[in-house]
């Protein structure tokens, strides 16, 4: 089967380098001349792990080419995927300009059996409005148009495809379904779960998902919260729930907030939808302000020990929403960064993957860093943001070392909160009170320093 992905960014290069790796033949188009050279030479514009090394085997393999030239890619094509980008609008709801674009850039070219598949994230109805789109071009031709919503995780994107939950597609007609389910036939016999439905209920099955997803991390989110102050621990209560198999352990793990370009944007697109069909979704509406509201708390946390805040000086090693990826969209480092610098702190920044983006977004007002430890050196506060395996394994005596302070803020829960304060250091993680450094004899040492956050309980380990 011959296949173009109209769209050479993540979820396109993605989808299309996975069926070629499954046999198909495909042509991923873009109207940027620059990026369909670099792909052509051999460069890949995102970081996703084995993604480079996939998309050169199967370029070797003839199966998989990149082009600008839409009308001879689309002309001889079986299947044309549509995986532009979709963003969000003030209101919350999504900009479909790109999709529309696309629908009426490839209708006169399309071969008279071929299917045009939506994969794109986007809100119920828009599979039927691209349909009539394309045709008013077509002048009575016959029109496929199906809806295959992507659900790839970043860092883990073609594991997501290959071994994915199930295969969601959406057809208003029989013929459609059919011959999607012949395209991933492999993966079907494989036993992954092949769901056909209407397009309108694949659209809502991909916003629905995501939003339930993230109501899991808002809700384990408040549940450390009240950790915190109880003199609870969020990581025994998250491992007591999640071995309830109505529940799954999985997005159970509290952080900084959501991030990334996925469960913001659809949070507030599918909010948006319930309001567009009078059907307010109040759960997710208040998701939205609450995840909004943990970036400013957290904050607010490293800003409660700095004294003065003006010039002193703050380390935050990771960048990206989260780790095995370099998309900062969203994330909540760079929330972060943005608050302290308007409060006059210095900020010194490091990530192993993430790095230029955020060099991009905030340039010389933020240092940046090659390694960690020249991250800390002179830091009267250091933040974990991103779930890197090498901040895991941070020498700790060299970091407590280099710093200038003695608060350590681990918003992902990386650290072994007694090495931590054995170390010297103030441990204020995430759903668990603050810990007070031990010194060398064994006492407390609460008269050298004062607590992160007032109203919680200290404790030393």
């Amino acid at each position: 089967m011959k296949l173009v992905l109209i769209g050479a960014g993540y979820v396109g290069l993605t989808t299309g380098t996975c069926f070629a790796s499954l046999g198909c033949h495909v042509s991923c188009v873009d109207l940027s001349e620059t990026r369909i050279s670099d792909l052509q030479n051999g460069h890949v514009p995102i970081f996703e792990p084995g993604l480079a090394d996939l998309i050169r085997q199967m370029a070797a393999a003839g199966r998989l080419n990149f082009s600008t030239d839409l009308r001879d890619a689309v002309s001889s094509a079986d299947f044309v995927f549509i995986a532009v980008g979709t963003p969000s609008r003030p209101d919350g709801d999504i900009d479909l300009s790109q999709v529309d674009a696309a629908a009426r850039d490839i209708a006169p070219y399309l071969a008279e059996n071929a299917i045009v598949v939506i994969k794109s994230t986007v809100v119920a109805g828009t599979a039927r409005a691209v349909c009539e789109i394309i045709k008013k071009t077509r002048k009575g031709k016959s029109v496929r148009v199906a809806s295959n919503p992507e659900f790839l995780r970043e860092g883990s994107a073609i594991a997501d495809f290959l071994e994915a939950d199930r295969v969601v597609v959406g057809a208003d007609d029989h013929s459609t379904a059919v011959a999607l389910r012949s395209l991933y036939r492999p993966l079907i016999d494989k036993g992954i779960p092949f769901i056909s439905t209407s397009t309108t209920d694949a659209e809502l099955i991909k916003y629905a998902a995501n939003a339930f997803l993230a109501l899991k991390i808002g809700f384990i989110n408040d549940v450390a919260n009240i950790c915190e102050n109880a003199g609870g621990d969020v990581s025994a209560v998250a491992r007591g729930i999640g071995t309830d198999r109505r529940i799954g352990e999985n997005f159970l793990q509290p952080g900084p907030g959501f991030g990334g370009s996925c469960f913001p944007k659809d949070t507030r697109a599918f909010a948006a939808t319930g309001r567009r069909y009078k059907a307010p979704q109040g759960l997710i509406e208040q998701l939205i302000s609450a995840n909004d509201e943990r970036k400013a708390m957290l904050a607010e946390r490293i800003l409660g020990v700095l004294e003065p805040r003006r010039c002193s000086r703050v380390a935050i090693l990771g960048l990206a929403f989260k780790a095995s990826t370099d998309d900062v969209r969203e994330s909540a480092a760079l929330s972060l960064i943005e608050t302290l610098l308007k409060e006059g702190v210095e900020v010194g920044a490091h990530d192993p993957q993430a790095r230029r983006k955020a060099q991009d977004l905030f340039g010389a007002d933020v240092t940046w860093h090659e390694d960690p430890y020249s991250a800390v050196r002179g830091a009267d506060a250091v933040a974990i943001m991103t779930e890197w395996e090498e901040y895991r394994d941070l020498d700790l005596t060299r970091l407590s070392d280099l710093m200038a302070g003695k608060h350590l803020f681990d918003f992902r829960n990386l650290l072994v909160a007694k090495d931590v304060t054995g170390h010297g250091l103030f441990y204020h993680s995430i759903g668990r009170p603050l810990l007070w450094p031990r010194t060398l004899n064994g006492t407390s040492g609460m008269a050298e320093a004062r607590p992160a956050l007032s109203g919680i309980a200290a404790s030393v380990v």
